[in-house]
């Protein structure tokens, strides 16, 4: 396309804009509308996808037949099949009687699918029929129809992922995708953003006689450097909010409007951390991941349960606090001096046990620290024995030695 036949169709379907993937994809729109291929538009929301299948359809043979713009993700799941396909009367609660659906309707013309991803897999699999013999069934019915309708769908989320996920069947992913057309973000347009900006401004004013507003370069270049998360719709409302709150009636004395950084920084939204964009569907909310992050909280209240242990342990043998530094030494084990091997006997006074020899101050140290853990748990043997690491046996033969 020529430059001015590239400007005639920006200003016929009121497109602005210089950027060259921008020109690219309306080029590739006009190179594809003679023929019924499907197009597949992709692009984050907001882009101006919608634009793509008007120009299509306008420059096409189809151009007077009927063009539909269906967004499958208004419709509610369990009535997508009879939007599409129609029904037959009685075929459902609330089925009055029979309704054509878009597919029949659209026969002769075109039909845009919006938000294809939202589509549910049983009505992909008949979507996938649709494109591929031209065949449906309305609800209800088992008599087969036939339709010449010319399908564009759009997304602005990653279908290749979507069908690696099977959440997206693959078939019909390469059916919709004969050819691709990528809608550029606002931020890969840097160059558009100010004259999208003076359009919607200039266009606000003369509808309701307010002020025509105008940016000093600093806040032009603001205006530059915001993400724009929301691209061109979100730059439109920002417009338009200057102008209704900034902006006055038209006067002798008053026909334009500055704004300095000061002023549009108010409408700009703070760019922080949780306003990022996330993905509608992510690992973060799936089940897996809920899981994952139940065993990791009960780990760190079991490890923590086993910090407070050993510090009662460490502060009841005398030996302090256990330091706070985040990487510790291995302590030394606390243990009696004498570690003898539990054996299990139906009579303990029959159980032969191999004496070791003990000084006079380790029987002291030992009896020192049976006698706490003894008044800790007030003369509960079995539970001292636990914490102490040795069986009741032993503890009750120690107690009996040093009487």
């Amino acid at each position: 396309m020529t430059n001015q036949e590239l400007q005639a169709l920006k200003n016929k379907f009121d497109i602005i804009g210089n950027d060259p993937a921008l020109n690219r994809a309306l080029e590739i729109a006009v190179a594809v509308a003679p023929t019924d291929m499907t197009v597949l538009v992709t692009g984050e929301s907001g882009v101006g996808k919608e634009n793509i299948p008007r120009i299509i359809h306008q420059n096409s043979p189809r151009k007077r037949g009927k063009y539909f713009a269906i967004n499958c993700g208004a419709i509610p799941e369990g009535t997508i099949d009879s939007e599409l396909f129609g029904h037959e009367k009685g075929s459902f609660t609330g089925a009055n009687e029979m309704r054509r659906g878009y597919f029949e309707e659209a026969d002769g013309g075109t039909l845009f699918l919006d938000e294809i991803g939202e589509l549910p897999l049983s009505s992909q699999a008949k979507l996938l029929r649709v494109l591929q013999s031209g065949e449906f069934i309305r609800v209800g019915s088992s008599k087969v129809l036939t339709t010449n309708v010319r399908v564009i769908a759009a997304t602005n989320v990653n279908l290749r992922h979507a069908v690696a996920k099977g959440k997206f069947r693959e078939d019909l992913y390469y059916r919709l995708d004969a050819i691709s057309i990528m809608m550029p973000s606002l931020r890969e347009r840097p160059t558009d953003i100010n004259l999208l900006f003076r359009k919607f401004a200039s266009d606000f004013s003369e509808r309701y006689g307010m002020a025509k507003i105008t940016l000093t370069e600093e806040a032009s270049i603001m205006l530059r450097k915001y993400r724009w998360p929301g691209n061109i719709r979100q730059l439109k409302n920002v417009a338009e909010k200057v102008s209704a709150l900034e902006s006055e009636r038209v006067s002798a004395g008053m026909d334009k409007r500055v704004i300095d950084v000061e002023v549009l920084s108010r409408y700009i939204p703070r760019e922080e951390p949780e306003m990022l964009p996330a993905l509608s569907s992510s690992y973060h909310d799936s089940p897996e991941a809920a899981s994952e992050r139940e065993a990791i909280i009960r780990t760190l209240f079991q490890l923590k349960q086993d910090v407070d242990y050993l510090k009662s342990v460490i502060a009841n043998a005398g030996l302090g606090t256990m330091p706070t530094a985040p990487v510790l030494p291995a302590p030394a084990p606390i243990e009696p001096p004498v570690q003898e091997p539990v054996e299990y006997v139906e009579d303990p006074e029959e159980q032969e046990y191999e004496e070791q020899p003990e000084t006079t101050s380790l029987k002291s140290a030992n009896l020192e620290l049976i006698e706490k853990v003894l008044r800790k748990h007030a003369g509960n043997r079995k539970a001292a024995a636990e914490e102490l690491g040795i069986s009741e046996r032993t503890l009750y033969r120690k107690l009996k030695q040093m009487n």
